[in-house]
């Protein structure tokens, strides 16, 4: 895969993924987001406001998480998974966004709902963080810089060099993509950069062992 291009999973429709077998496991996330009209030191625009979570591995998600189809709905699902790391939002069918298989040995599609909310919400939804999970599980909420600094590192191509649960990553760049929240030429930018230093760090660490 070239480093020029976001990457890509096998996309599958919502009645796809219906249809597939007991075998298969199903995780639901949520990408909330506002768009955001300030500017970073009074020049850099923020554009949108994104919110991600960090968990309780180290690893950058969406909340959200496994939904067990013998019992709920997908969407009942996710609520239900919100309802314990996050506010009151209640998401439905129509924030649908995107289903995709997951690569590696076990069977699992990922879903992803989107919704797009006021700053105000936004913010209220932060501030509705008050679950027991929340300090345990979830360790916080994150923003995603979605603006690239002078020295093409700095912002998005940083947070890209983090390390993000499962299919988190992919489902960042999509919905970024499809949701036109950010040009696809901007987000192969971001991600060849951050590509690059991660390869970096890696070569100087090897070197430093040898």
């Amino acid at each position: 895969m070239s480093a020029s291009r976001v990457p890509e999973l096998k996309q599958i429709s919502r009645g796809e993924a219906m249809r597939l077998g007991p075998g298969w496991s199903h995780s639901c996330h949520a990408m909330l987001y506002a768009a955001n009209p300030g500017q970073l030191f009074g020049r850099i625009p923020m554009r949108f406001s994104v919110l991600m979570q960090m968990r309780f591995d180290g690893l950058l998600g969406f909340p959200g998480g496994f939904v067990d189809r013998r019992y709920w709905s997908l969407e009942d699902g996710l609520n239900r998974v919100l309802g314990l790391g996050l506010g009151y939002l209640r998401l439905t069918e129509a924030d649908y966004l995107s289903s995709h298989l997951t690569e590696g040995p076990h069977r699992v599609v990922a879903h992803l709902y989107a919704r797009q909310l006021t700053l105000e919400e936004l913010h209220a939804e932060i501030s509705a963080v008050h679950s027991g999970d929340h300090g345990l599980e979830v360790l916080g909420l994150v923003r995603v810089p979605l603006y690239t600094q002078k020295d093409r590192v700095g912002g998005f191509p940083n947070f890209l060099s983090n390390a993000f649960i499962s299919t988190a990553k992919h489902q960042l760049l999509f919905a970024l993509k499809v949701l036109n929240m950010m040009p696809e030429d901007k987000l192969a930018e971001a991600l060849a950069a951050a590509t690059e230093k991660q390869k970096k760090a890696l070569e100087q660490q090897q070197t430093a062992s040898s």
